[in-house]
Protein backbone atom coordinates (compact mmCIF):
# COMPACT_ATOMS: atom_id res chain seq x y z
CA UNK A 1 0.00 0.00 0.00
CA UNK A 2 2.31 3.14 -1.08
CA UNK A 3 -0.48 5.18 1.38
CA UNK A 4 0.71 3.26 4.55
CA UNK A 5 4.02 4.14 6.53
CA UNK A 6 5.94 0.96 7.05
CA UNK A 7 7.85 1.91 10.26
CA UNK A 8 10.09 -1.34 10.00
CA UNK A 9 11.18 -0.50 6.70
CA UNK A 10 13.43 2.52 7.43
CA UNK A 11 13.10 2.03 11.24
CA UNK A 12 15.80 4.34 13.04
CA UNK A 13 18.37 3.96 10.22
CA UNK A 14 20.99 2.60 12.31
CA UNK A 15 22.60 2.09 9.13
CA UNK A 16 23.64 5.67 8.53
CA UNK A 17 23.44 6.40 12.19
CA UNK A 18 25.85 3.37 13.96
CA UNK A 19 28.58 5.14 14.68
CA UNK A 20 26.73 8.05 16.56
CA UNK A 21 24.88 5.15 18.45
CA UNK A 22 27.89 3.05 18.85
CA UNK A 23 29.06 5.99 20.84
CA UNK A 24 26.18 6.89 22.93
CA UNK A 25 26.76 3.07 23.89
CA UNK A 26 30.55 3.19 24.70
CA UNK A 27 29.65 6.13 26.53
CA UNK A 28 27.63 4.38 28.82
CA UNK A 29 30.38 1.70 29.47
CA UNK A 30 29.21 -1.30 27.34
CA UNK A 31 31.31 -4.35 27.69
CA UNK A 32 29.27 -6.21 24.66
CA UNK A 33 26.60 -4.69 21.18
CA UNK A 34 24.10 -7.22 20.33
CA UNK A 35 22.96 -6.50 16.71
CA UNK A 36 22.06 -9.26 13.60
CA UNK A 37 23.07 -9.71 10.55
CA UNK A 38 20.50 -9.82 8.38
CA UNK A 39 20.75 -13.14 5.47
CA UNK A 40 19.66 -11.09 2.47
CA UNK A 41 22.10 -8.91 2.52
CA UNK A 42 24.49 -11.15 2.25
CA UNK A 43 22.61 -13.64 0.02
CA UNK A 44 19.80 -11.70 -1.48
CA UNK A 45 17.52 -14.53 -2.74
CA UNK A 46 19.30 -17.03 -0.55
CA UNK A 47 19.80 -19.60 -2.68
CA UNK A 48 23.28 -18.25 -4.47
CA UNK A 49 26.56 -19.15 -4.41
CA UNK A 50 28.41 -16.34 -4.25
CA UNK A 51 27.64 -13.73 -1.64
CA UNK A 52 26.82 -9.84 -2.14
CA UNK A 53 30.25 -8.01 -1.41
CA UNK A 54 28.61 -4.86 -0.31
CA UNK A 55 26.89 -6.63 2.42
CA UNK A 56 29.48 -8.07 3.88
CA UNK A 57 31.50 -5.11 3.59
CA UNK A 58 29.31 -2.84 5.63
CA UNK A 59 29.21 -5.57 8.64
CA UNK A 60 33.07 -5.33 8.14
CA UNK A 61 32.86 -1.57 8.53
CA UNK A 62 30.26 -2.32 11.54
CA UNK A 63 31.98 -4.62 13.49
CA UNK A 64 35.62 -3.12 13.13
CA UNK A 65 33.12 0.48 14.68
CA UNK A 66 31.98 -2.29 17.70
CA UNK A 67 35.06 -3.17 18.67
CA UNK A 68 37.09 0.06 18.41
CA UNK A 69 34.63 1.60 20.62
CA UNK A 70 35.64 -1.54 23.75
CA UNK A 71 32.66 -3.97 22.98
CA UNK A 72 32.44 -7.43 21.70
CA UNK A 73 29.94 -7.53 19.01
CA UNK A 74 27.70 -10.26 19.89
CA UNK A 75 25.86 -11.03 16.72
CA UNK A 76 22.29 -12.82 16.10
CA UNK A 77 22.67 -14.88 12.62
CA UNK A 78 19.18 -14.39 11.65
CA UNK A 79 16.70 -12.25 13.84
CA UNK A 80 13.05 -12.62 12.49
CA UNK A 81 13.73 -12.36 8.57
CA UNK A 82 15.34 -14.83 5.87
CA UNK A 83 15.76 -13.64 1.73
CA UNK A 84 12.08 -13.33 0.82
CA UNK A 85 12.71 -15.92 -1.97
CA UNK A 86 13.11 -18.77 0.62
CA UNK A 87 9.79 -17.89 1.73
CA UNK A 88 7.66 -17.33 -1.31
CA UNK A 89 9.81 -20.12 -3.59
CA UNK A 90 10.95 -22.76 -0.95
CA UNK A 91 8.31 -21.91 1.83
CA UNK A 92 10.62 -21.35 4.70
CA UNK A 93 11.94 -24.31 7.23
CA UNK A 94 9.03 -26.41 5.60
CA UNK A 95 11.50 -27.14 3.39
CA UNK A 96 14.83 -29.06 3.54
CA UNK A 97 16.72 -27.26 1.20
CA UNK A 98 16.78 -24.63 3.95
CA UNK A 99 19.46 -26.65 5.68
CA UNK A 100 22.54 -26.38 3.02
CA UNK A 101 21.20 -22.82 2.11
CA UNK A 102 21.50 -21.64 5.96
CA UNK A 103 25.36 -23.82 5.86
CA UNK A 104 26.50 -21.64 3.17
CA UNK A 105 25.46 -18.65 4.70
CA UNK A 106 26.52 -19.33 8.15
CA UNK A 107 30.32 -20.90 6.34
CA UNK A 108 30.36 -17.34 4.29
CA UNK A 109 29.78 -15.08 7.44
CA UNK A 110 32.19 -17.54 9.83
CA UNK A 111 35.24 -17.18 7.35
CA UNK A 112 34.80 -13.41 7.31
CA UNK A 113 34.31 -12.38 10.64
CA UNK A 114 36.66 -14.63 12.16
CA UNK A 115 38.68 -12.62 14.96
CA UNK A 116 36.37 -10.60 15.05
CA UNK A 117 33.12 -12.24 16.26
CA UNK A 118 33.65 -14.27 19.18
CA UNK A 119 29.79 -14.27 20.13
CA UNK A 120 27.40 -15.86 18.25
CA UNK A 121 23.37 -16.47 18.15
CA UNK A 122 22.46 -18.93 15.70
CA UNK A 123 18.20 -17.96 15.60
CA UNK A 124 16.53 -15.36 17.46
CA UNK A 125 13.75 -16.61 19.61
CA UNK A 126 12.85 -19.92 17.55
CA UNK A 127 10.54 -21.06 19.98
CA UNK A 128 8.29 -19.05 18.66
CA UNK A 129 8.27 -20.89 14.98
CA UNK A 130 4.92 -22.43 17.18
CA UNK A 131 3.37 -18.99 17.62
CA UNK A 132 4.55 -16.90 14.48
CA UNK A 133 5.79 -19.20 12.29
CA UNK A 134 5.64 -16.63 9.54
CA UNK A 135 8.06 -14.56 11.09
CA UNK A 136 10.20 -16.73 13.20
CA UNK A 137 10.88 -19.68 10.51
CA UNK A 138 9.32 -18.39 7.38
CA UNK A 139 6.49 -20.66 6.52
CA UNK A 140 4.23 -19.68 3.47
CA UNK A 141 0.87 -21.39 2.49
CA UNK A 142 1.15 -21.78 -1.27
CA UNK A 143 -1.88 -20.41 -1.66
CA UNK A 144 -2.30 -17.18 -3.77
CA UNK A 145 -1.40 -14.05 -2.01
CA UNK A 146 -4.54 -11.95 -2.02
CA UNK A 147 -5.80 -9.04 0.46
CA UNK A 148 -6.89 -11.64 2.98
CA UNK A 149 -3.83 -13.97 2.85
CA UNK A 150 -2.62 -15.95 5.62
CA UNK A 151 0.56 -17.35 5.19
CA UNK A 152 0.36 -19.61 7.80
CA UNK A 153 -3.06 -20.99 7.17
CA UNK A 154 -2.74 -24.25 6.27
CA UNK A 155 -0.04 -25.27 8.16
CA UNK A 156 -0.41 -28.81 10.51
CA UNK A 157 1.67 -28.63 13.71
CA UNK A 158 2.83 -31.99 12.11
CA UNK A 159 4.67 -29.58 9.77
CA UNK A 160 5.43 -27.15 12.47
CA UNK A 161 7.76 -30.51 14.03
CA UNK A 162 8.98 -31.22 10.96
CA UNK A 163 10.50 -27.62 10.24
CA UNK A 164 11.43 -27.85 13.96
CA UNK A 165 13.67 -31.16 12.94
CA UNK A 166 15.36 -29.23 10.03
CA UNK A 167 15.79 -26.15 12.38
CA UNK A 168 17.87 -28.56 14.51
CA UNK A 169 19.77 -30.02 11.83
CA UNK A 170 21.08 -27.12 11.03
CA UNK A 171 22.16 -25.93 14.19
CA UNK A 172 24.10 -28.80 15.18
CA UNK A 173 25.79 -28.68 11.30
CA UNK A 174 25.89 -24.64 12.13
CA UNK A 175 28.03 -25.48 15.62
CA UNK A 176 30.11 -28.00 13.82
CA UNK A 177 31.02 -25.21 10.98
CA UNK A 178 32.27 -23.23 13.39
CA UNK A 179 34.36 -25.44 15.65
CA UNK A 180 35.88 -25.76 12.43
CA UNK A 181 36.60 -22.14 11.41
CA UNK A 182 36.97 -20.89 14.21
CA UNK A 183 37.37 -22.82 17.05
CA UNK A 184 38.09 -20.15 19.52
CA UNK A 185 34.44 -18.07 18.91
CA UNK A 186 31.09 -19.08 20.78
CA UNK A 187 28.09 -19.96 20.00
CA UNK A 188 24.66 -20.53 21.40
CA UNK A 189 21.09 -21.03 20.98
CA UNK A 190 18.75 -17.94 21.49
CA UNK A 191 14.60 -18.73 22.68
CA UNK A 192 11.84 -16.48 24.70
CA UNK A 193 11.99 -18.04 27.79
CA UNK A 194 9.40 -15.57 29.74
CA UNK A 195 7.13 -19.05 29.17
CA UNK A 196 8.96 -20.47 31.86
CA UNK A 197 8.18 -18.05 34.86
CA UNK A 198 4.72 -19.18 34.09
CA UNK A 199 3.18 -20.01 37.34
CA UNK A 200 0.37 -22.33 37.87
CA UNK A 201 -2.83 -20.45 39.25
CA UNK A 202 -3.06 -22.09 42.60
CA UNK A 203 -1.32 -25.23 44.24
CA UNK A 204 -4.58 -27.52 42.51
CA UNK A 205 -2.35 -30.23 41.00
CA UNK A 206 -4.06 -29.95 37.48
CA UNK A 207 -3.07 -26.47 37.83
CA UNK A 208 0.78 -27.16 38.23
CA UNK A 209 0.61 -29.88 35.49
CA UNK A 210 -0.69 -27.22 33.29
CA UNK A 211 1.88 -24.65 34.26
CA UNK A 212 4.68 -27.76 33.25
CA UNK A 213 3.22 -28.28 30.13
CA UNK A 214 3.81 -24.76 29.06
CA UNK A 215 7.50 -25.04 30.10
CA UNK A 216 8.06 -27.84 28.44
CA UNK A 217 7.48 -26.15 24.86
CA UNK A 218 10.49 -24.18 25.59
CA UNK A 219 11.98 -27.45 26.71
CA UNK A 220 11.64 -29.54 23.51
CA UNK A 221 13.84 -26.28 22.09
CA UNK A 222 16.54 -26.36 24.53
CA UNK A 223 16.74 -30.08 24.78
CA UNK A 224 17.60 -30.65 21.29
CA UNK A 225 20.08 -27.42 20.95
CA UNK A 226 21.79 -28.29 24.16
CA UNK A 227 21.51 -31.90 25.05
CA UNK A 228 21.36 -33.13 21.49
CA UNK A 229 18.43 -35.50 22.26
CA UNK A 230 14.46 -35.19 21.87
CA UNK A 231 12.99 -35.66 25.18
CA UNK A 232 10.42 -38.59 25.61
CA UNK A 233 7.93 -35.61 25.83
CA UNK A 234 8.72 -34.61 22.36
CA UNK A 235 7.89 -37.76 21.32
CA UNK A 236 4.35 -37.90 22.83
CA UNK A 237 4.18 -34.15 21.19
CA UNK A 238 5.26 -35.82 17.91
CA UNK A 239 2.49 -38.50 18.26
CA UNK A 240 -0.20 -35.58 19.12
CA UNK A 241 0.70 -33.96 15.83
CA UNK A 242 0.43 -36.85 13.67
CA UNK A 243 3.50 -38.64 13.16
CA UNK A 244 7.36 -38.18 14.00
CA UNK A 245 9.40 -36.00 11.83
CA UNK A 246 10.94 -37.62 9.12
CA UNK A 247 14.95 -37.55 10.18
CA UNK A 248 17.93 -38.43 7.82
CA UNK A 249 20.30 -41.35 9.38
CA UNK A 250 22.52 -39.27 10.89
CA UNK A 251 20.61 -36.59 12.36
CA UNK A 252 20.55 -37.50 15.72
CA UNK A 253 24.06 -37.87 16.21
CA UNK A 254 24.66 -34.98 14.74
CA UNK A 255 22.68 -33.23 17.21
CA UNK A 256 24.69 -35.23 20.14
CA UNK A 257 27.66 -34.52 18.95
CA UNK A 258 27.28 -30.53 18.22
CA UNK A 259 25.17 -28.88 21.19
CA UNK A 260 25.59 -25.15 21.79
CA UNK A 261 28.40 -23.37 23.90
CA UNK A 262 25.69 -21.69 26.18
CA UNK A 263 22.13 -20.53 26.35
CA UNK A 264 20.65 -16.86 25.49
CA UNK A 265 17.53 -15.98 26.07
CA UNK A 266 14.69 -13.29 26.23
CA UNK A 267 13.26 -12.42 29.61
CA UNK A 268 10.51 -9.45 30.54
CA UNK A 269 7.43 -10.37 32.54
CA UNK A 270 6.11 -13.67 34.29
CA UNK A 271 2.39 -14.74 33.74
CA UNK A 272 -0.02 -17.34 35.34
CA UNK A 273 -1.92 -20.43 33.57
CA UNK A 274 -5.03 -22.41 35.18
CA UNK A 275 -6.21 -25.79 33.92
CA UNK A 276 -9.26 -24.71 32.52
CA UNK A 277 -7.10 -22.36 30.53
CA UNK A 278 -6.92 -22.38 26.30
CA UNK A 279 -3.55 -24.03 25.83
CA UNK A 280 -2.27 -25.45 22.68
CA UNK A 281 1.34 -26.08 21.60
CA UNK A 282 1.66 -22.92 20.05
CA UNK A 283 1.42 -21.26 23.71
CA UNK A 284 4.89 -19.72 24.33
CA UNK A 285 3.18 -17.35 27.43
CA UNK A 286 0.40 -18.22 29.37
CA UNK A 287 -2.36 -15.25 29.36
CA UNK A 288 -6.02 -14.56 30.63
CA UNK A 289 -5.02 -15.19 34.40
CA UNK A 290 -3.79 -11.92 36.53
CA UNK A 291 -1.34 -12.98 39.02
CA UNK A 292 -2.50 -11.49 42.20
CA UNK A 293 0.75 -10.84 43.54
CA UNK A 294 2.16 -9.07 41.77
CA UNK A 295 1.33 -5.27 41.90
CA UNK A 296 4.26 -3.53 40.59
CA UNK A 297 3.61 -2.57 36.60
CA UNK A 298 4.46 -0.16 33.69
CA UNK A 299 2.70 2.94 33.69
CA UNK A 300 -0.67 3.07 31.33
CA UNK A 301 -1.41 2.33 28.30
CA UNK A 302 1.07 -0.78 28.36
CA UNK A 303 1.09 -2.01 32.01
CA UNK A 304 3.51 -4.97 31.56
CA UNK A 305 3.45 -6.56 35.32
CA UNK A 306 7.32 -6.56 37.07
CA UNK A 307 8.57 -9.38 38.06
CA UNK A 308 11.68 -10.12 38.44
CA UNK A 309 12.17 -12.84 40.80
CA UNK A 310 10.61 -14.60 37.34
CA UNK A 311 14.17 -14.07 36.01
CA UNK A 312 16.01 -15.93 39.05
CA UNK A 313 13.62 -18.99 38.76
CA UNK A 314 14.53 -19.09 35.56
CA UNK A 315 18.30 -18.70 35.56
CA UNK A 316 18.27 -21.38 38.33
CA UNK A 317 15.67 -23.68 36.64
CA UNK A 318 18.37 -23.85 33.57
CA UNK A 319 21.33 -24.26 35.76
CA UNK A 320 19.75 -27.26 37.05
CA UNK A 321 18.80 -28.67 33.64
CA UNK A 322 21.47 -27.79 31.20
CA UNK A 323 24.27 -26.75 33.65
CA UNK A 324 25.92 -24.24 30.40
CA UNK A 325 26.56 -20.45 30.59
CA UNK A 326 23.57 -18.07 30.13
CA UNK A 327 23.34 -14.97 28.18
CA UNK A 328 20.50 -12.88 29.05
CA UNK A 329 19.96 -10.91 25.80
CA UNK A 330 17.50 -9.09 26.29
CA UNK A 331 15.20 -7.17 28.94
CA UNK A 332 13.77 -5.14 29.43
CA UNK A 333 10.44 -2.49 29.57
CA UNK A 334 8.75 -0.60 26.63
CA UNK A 335 7.02 2.86 27.82
CA UNK A 336 4.72 5.83 25.86
CA UNK A 337 7.52 8.57 26.44
CA UNK A 338 7.38 12.24 25.08
CA UNK A 339 10.09 14.73 25.41
CA UNK A 340 9.01 18.02 27.14
CA UNK A 341 9.65 21.99 26.32
CA UNK A 342 13.07 21.63 27.18
CA UNK A 343 13.91 18.30 25.25
CA UNK A 344 14.12 16.25 28.85
CA UNK A 345 13.08 12.94 29.43
CA UNK A 346 12.47 11.59 32.66
CA UNK A 347 11.73 7.80 32.81
CA UNK A 348 12.47 6.60 36.77
CA UNK A 349 10.17 3.33 35.86
CA UNK A 350 12.92 1.90 33.41
CA UNK A 351 15.00 2.53 36.05
CA UNK A 352 13.52 1.02 38.70
CA UNK A 353 12.50 -2.06 36.82
CA UNK A 354 16.36 -2.99 35.92
CA UNK A 355 17.34 -2.33 39.19
CA UNK A 356 14.58 -5.03 40.24
CA UNK A 357 16.59 -7.19 37.86
CA UNK A 358 20.01 -6.56 38.84
CA UNK A 359 19.10 -7.51 42.80
CA UNK A 360 17.53 -10.78 41.48
CA UNK A 361 20.25 -11.43 38.98
CA UNK A 362 22.52 -10.91 41.67
CA UNK A 363 21.17 -13.44 43.83
CA UNK A 364 20.90 -15.83 40.80
CA UNK A 365 24.61 -15.78 41.05
CA UNK A 366 25.04 -16.40 44.73
CA UNK A 367 22.44 -19.40 44.16
CA UNK A 368 25.39 -20.63 42.04
CA UNK A 369 24.32 -19.59 38.60
CA UNK A 370 26.62 -19.47 35.28
CA UNK A 371 25.84 -16.29 33.92
CA UNK A 372 27.76 -14.46 30.74
CA UNK A 373 26.52 -11.47 30.95
CA UNK A 374 23.18 -9.07 30.57
CA UNK A 375 22.06 -6.84 27.69
CA UNK A 376 19.12 -4.10 27.81
CA UNK A 377 16.58 -4.75 25.44
CA UNK A 378 16.57 -1.88 23.56
CA UNK A 379 19.74 0.58 24.08
CA UNK A 380 18.02 2.88 22.05
CA UNK A 381 14.47 3.83 21.33
CA UNK A 382 13.46 1.57 17.86
CA UNK A 383 10.42 -0.02 16.70
CA UNK A 384 8.64 -2.11 18.88
CA UNK A 385 8.76 -5.84 17.28
CA UNK A 386 5.59 -6.35 19.33
CA UNK A 387 3.26 -3.57 18.69
CA UNK A 388 5.13 -2.44 15.44
CA UNK A 389 4.93 1.41 17.02
CA UNK A 390 7.85 3.76 18.13
CA UNK A 391 5.60 5.26 20.43
CA UNK A 392 6.18 2.16 22.49
CA UNK A 393 9.92 3.12 23.61
CA UNK A 394 12.56 1.11 25.56
CA UNK A 395 15.63 3.26 25.16
CA UNK A 396 18.14 4.79 27.34
CA UNK A 397 18.86 7.22 24.35
CA UNK A 398 15.79 8.73 22.69
CA UNK A 399 15.07 8.90 19.28
CA UNK A 400 12.93 11.66 17.31
CA UNK A 401 10.55 9.25 15.03
CA UNK A 402 7.06 9.04 15.48
CA UNK A 403 4.54 6.49 14.58
CA UNK A 404 3.06 8.58 11.76
CA UNK A 405 6.71 8.71 10.36
CA UNK A 406 7.32 11.78 10.60
CA UNK A 407 11.18 12.45 12.94
CA UNK A 408 13.86 14.21 12.95
CA UNK A 409 15.83 10.89 13.84
CA UNK A 410 17.86 12.99 16.28
CA UNK A 411 18.99 11.19 19.43
CA UNK A 412 18.37 12.49 22.89
CA UNK A 413 19.62 11.17 26.24
CA UNK A 414 16.73 10.34 28.76
CA UNK A 415 17.41 10.35 32.26
CA UNK A 416 17.93 6.18 32.50
CA UNK A 417 21.31 6.79 30.73
CA UNK A 418 23.13 8.16 33.05
CA UNK A 419 21.69 5.67 35.30
CA UNK A 420 22.76 2.90 33.59
CA UNK A 421 25.87 3.77 32.84
CA UNK A 422 26.65 3.58 36.36
CA UNK A 423 25.12 0.15 36.24
CA UNK A 424 27.80 -0.50 33.89
CA UNK A 425 31.16 1.20 35.21
CA UNK A 426 30.04 -0.23 38.80
CA UNK A 427 29.42 -3.79 37.45
CA UNK A 428 25.70 -3.12 39.38
CA UNK A 429 27.16 -2.16 42.50
CA UNK A 430 25.50 1.24 42.35
CA UNK A 431 22.00 -0.87 42.83
CA UNK A 432 23.34 -3.48 44.94
CA UNK A 433 25.38 -1.31 47.75
CA UNK A 434 22.05 -0.52 49.83
CA UNK A 435 20.60 -4.07 49.34
CA UNK A 436 20.04 -6.19 52.43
Amino acid sequence: DPNKVYLSHDAIDFYHHYKDDLAYMSQMGFKAFRTSISWARIFPDGDEDTPNEQGLKFYDDLFDEIIKNGMEPVITMSHFEMPLTLATKYGGWLNEKLIDFWCNYAKVIFNRYKGKVKYWLTFNEINHLFKIPYVAAGFVDQDPVGPDFDPTANISEKQKYQAAHYLMVASAKTVKLLREIDPEAKIGCMLALSANATYPYSCNPDDVLKAQEVQRNTYFWLDGFCKGKYSPFAYKRFKDANGIPVMRDGDLELMKNNTVDFIAFSYYRSSVIAADSTLSVDTTGATGKTNPYLKDKAPKPYESVLDAKGLRYILNDLQDRYDLPMFIVENGTGLDEKLDENKHLSDPYREHYIRQHVIEMAKAIEDGCNIMGYLYWGPRDIVSAGTGEMKKRYGFVYVDRFNDGTGTLERIKKDSFDFYKEVCTTNGQNVLKDVD
